[in-house]
């Protein structure tokens, strides 16, 4: 018996572990660690969605294979065709289906990293020909060499996180408006979005999805992860032109989004004011958490759109910081390995209160550094 070579040989995906697995080996009981690593709403579901899962029926009857009721909703939440949309086990579910559906082996998929571990997962998963076109040392978008790459290489598909992980930047207006130019199908992934408009109106004024319906070569992903905190039950959706709607409902997983996210996603959108209150205390304990952080001389921040800070170390190592945090305080933060990140941590924003216990944290630790 013999798996197929490209997959034989490609590098695993490192996801964050589960809570439950690091309580057991900090020897600390969950609520007294501080999960600052995986970008996840601090704040948990809203308290209709708690009431929504409780109460919730026939779970003994398969889901809805078209997700009605919650494109429906979305369509109402974003302004869009219901008929343009389709609902995923998280986006992740749909990145892996628009390759699934443009690649044959040895097709182009351009990434700009550092980004989005999954663009990258997910090509080499589908024996694409990964091209990378790297990041500034800034982050941003090096658009001369992405537009000669695409012109010359004539990629399937080009994905872009805006906000970009792990960074946070957001690409100018008329960046954007140059790459959406390009002879290139362009997945603008909007997972963070919503923390990206400084008045906190999900990503309403920001966002790209409107421009799908206009647009031949644009799909936008979002998720309801971070914005509705229900990143463990897996669920988000895309806009996707009128032209490739039918291809994708023929290639999608049948019962792809289970009940329990519909109805908690559903849950949330219809109260939206209140995941817009959420999202502004975010928001907010952004801009403290970077004002406090800046004065610690052994970090360089970088400005961010998004729930999380991805800041430079320097006079101790990235790794062993990352370590102390969470060995000795119990305070989780995440560290990347890849070249261009490995002096760099990424901390995500939680409540008023975790800030104030990691600033206690660092206080100690800039005790040794300096």
């Amino acid at each position: 018996m013999q798996i197929r070579p490209h997959i034989g040989n490609m590098p695993p995906y490192t996801p964050i572990e589960p809570f439950e697995v690091l309580s057991a080996r900090l020897g600390r009981p969950p609520e007294q660690i501080i999960k600052l690593d995986a970008n996840e709403n601090p704040y948990g579901p809203l308290p209709a969605v708690r009431q929504a899962l409780a109460d919730l029926p026939f779970l003994h009857i398969y889901p809805d294979p078209e997700s009605r009721a919650l494109r429906k909703g979305i369509a109402e939440f974003i302004g869009v065709p219901m008929e343009s949309i389709l609902a995923g086990a998280g986006a992740d579910e749909l990145i892996d289906l628009l390759m699934r559906v443009f690649l044959e082996p040895g097709d182009g998929v351009i990434v700009c990293p550092p980004t989005f571990g999954m663009y990258d997962f997910d090509g080499r998963l589908n024996n694409a020909k990964v091209i990378e076109v790297p990041r500034r040392e800034d982050f941003s978008l090096d658009l001369p060499a992405l537009c000669q790459i695409v012109h010359r290489e004539r990629p399937k598909l080009l994905f872009l996180a805006t906000p970009n992980n792990p960074d946070g930047s957001l690409p100018p207006a008329d960046e954007l408006d140059e790459v959406l130019e390009l002879p290139v199908l362009v997945v603008l992934d909007e997972a963070y979005i919503e923390f990206a408009d400084p008045h906190g109106e999900l990503g309403g004024s920001l966002s790209r999805v409107g421009e799908v319906l206009r647009r031949h070569n644009l799909v936008v992903l979002r998720t309801f992860s971070k914005l509705a905190a229900l990143a463990g039950l897996r669920v988000g959706y895309g806009v996707f032109p009128d032209w490739l709607m039918p291809t994708l409902w023929k290639a999608k997983q049948p019962y792809n989004v289970n009940v329990a996210a519909t109805t908690a996603a559903l849950a949330a959108l219809e109260h939206a004011e209140q995941m817009k209150d959420v999202v502004k205390r975010v928001i907010a304990e952004r801009g403290r958490m970077a004002d406090a952080l800046s004065r610690y001389p052994f970090f360089s921040l970088y400005p961010s759109q998004a729930n999380y800070l991805l800041m430079r170390v320097r006079g101790i190592e990235a790794a062993e910081l990352k370590r102390r945090l969470m060995m000795d305080y119990g305070i989780l933060v995440r560290y990347f390995s890849t070249p261009r990140l490995r002096n760099c941590i990424r901390i995500s924003v939680g409540k008023p209160q975790d800030t104030e216990a990691l600033l206690r944290a660092l206080d100690q630790i800039a005790q040794e550094v300096t």
